[in-house]
């Protein structure tokens, strides 16, 4: 078996199938484990799934061994969590890295996968599991003249391992996805000036990150077996821990359906969804929650027109929902300025900066915060042929986002 990719899902796959007795090796192209958590760098880089759950739960021990300390476990952390995994079960020595994966073909002669690499040898196979991931091949926007910019950019998905010192700079970042929510808070914490590009404005509730309560770890630890079962029937694994309200949201009056809204916002996190059971289900009822979260946006930023442009339009859940630590707040500081690409789209990037239809902005850096070439991006930029010389890049059917790809942000008509 090779396994492409040493994340979450690699490093478990390598694992099981050692058990199996399979001759198995990972490639990955890194340098370390860690998947997108060896990527993703960028100020704020968090989960927004809980650490207790955003975890493996194959073996108790460590389940038991490993001590979460927030909440949210922060990037660093997880990165951590799975160089403990790797050397507690010796998997490193199955990993080749600093290595990419450039096709596979599929022998059917032999029902074997012939795999290429970029070192210039391969591998002869009878499995080929992809856990390339579904969020790891950043995807930076076609913008006219963006080779010309004079200053530094950078790809949150590709963050500098050494990290970036952005004090007193004039920063743009275009984005306002997971990503540019997580980083713009600390990144208008260094910048002189901060100028945010936004296509869509994104729903995003507070994280409530913080140090993990103890007595809250003690007691998931004395029921993981019983967690997670719960979380393998939830429709997304996880968040069993605050069920759904098992009533539709205009079942109830209106004192109790804001109550359970104003109660969620307040504990934070996804759980913000399971408020009651019809809010993906009932357009009517999914627009109780949406009108809540505008009204939170309208009295947190204090200046009426920024906060118009912060307020989404579509259906809260539609798109991914985020999570945030002081997203909206950002906004009030006076070294913070907003940019509604929908008003006044990007024309070019220039040497001295961003250009719009109302003008342009001279940055000293530009941070790209727009996200992946999702689901399907990282398996078609390798080079697959399976049954009949059938390329995968022919039969597969772009996905929604490798919108980031085709989609001018001069014309933001296309959303990802």
């Amino acid at each position: 078996m090779v396994i492409v990719g040493a994340g979450f899902a690699g490093l478990y796959q390598l694992h099981r199938a050692r058990g199996l007795g399979l001759d198995v090796q990972v490639v990955e192209a890194g340098s370390d484990v860690g998947g997108t958590w060896y990527w993703n760098r960028y100020p704020g880089a968090r989960c927004d799934v809980e650490s207790v759950e955003y975890s493996y739960s194959f073996d108790e021990d460590l389940q038991q061994e490993w001590e979460w300390t927030e909440r949210y476990a922060g990037q660093p952390e997880i990165l951590r969590y799975l160089g403990h995994v790797a050397d507690r079960f010796a998997l490193r020595d199955g990993i080749r890295f600093d290595t990419r994966v450039l096709a596979a073909t599929f022998d059917e002669d032999r029902a074997r996968w012939l795999v290429d690499t970029d070192a210039g040898d391969g591998y002869d196979c009878a499995f080929l599991v992809m856990a390339t991931g579904c969020l790891s091949s950043a995807m930076t926007p076609a913008i006219e003249g963006a080779e010309s910019f004079t200053g530094a950019t950078f790809h949150t998905g590709r963050w500098p391992h050494e990290g970036v010192d952005l004090t007193g700079k004039r920063v743009g970042v275009i984005g306002t996805g997971s990503s540019g929510i997580q980083s713009i808070p600390i990144i208008a914490e260094q910048a002189a000036e901060l100028t945010v590009f936004q296509r869509t404005a994104a729903y995003t509730v507070p994280a409530r990150n913080g140090p993990i309560d103890p007595a809250e770890v003690a007691q998931v630890k004395a029921s993981y077996a019983e967690l997670r079962e719960a979380n393998r029937q939830m429709p997304v694994a996880f968040g069993s821990r605050i069920p759904r309200r098992d009533v539709g949201a205009l079942q109830v009056d209106e004192d109790d359906r804001l109550a359970e809204y104003e109660a969620r916002w307040e504990r934070g996190g996804f759980t913000f969804l399971g408020s009651f059971n019809d809010l993906l289900l009932d357009r009517d009822a999914n627009a109780t929650a949406a009108a809540f979260v505008r009204d939170k946006i309208r009295a947190t930023v204090a200046d009426p027109e920024v906060a118009e442009r912060l307020v989404p339009e579509q259906v809260i859940g539609c798109k991914r929902l985020c999570i945030d630590s002081g997203y909206y707040d950002t906004f009030n500081r006076p070294n913070v300025s907003l940019v509604d690409l929908t008003e006044t789209p990007i024309e070019a990037i220039t040497p001295a900066g961003i250009r719009t239809t109302a003008g342009e902005v001279e940055l000293d850096a530009i941070v790209f915060a727009t996200g992946f070439d999702a689901m399907t991006g990282s398996l078609l930029r390798i080079d697959i042929t399976g049954r009949g010389g059938l390329t995968l890049r022919r039969r597969g059917r772009p996905g929604r986002g490798r919108c980031w790809a085709s989609a001018s942000w001069a014309s933001p008509t296309c959303s990802p």
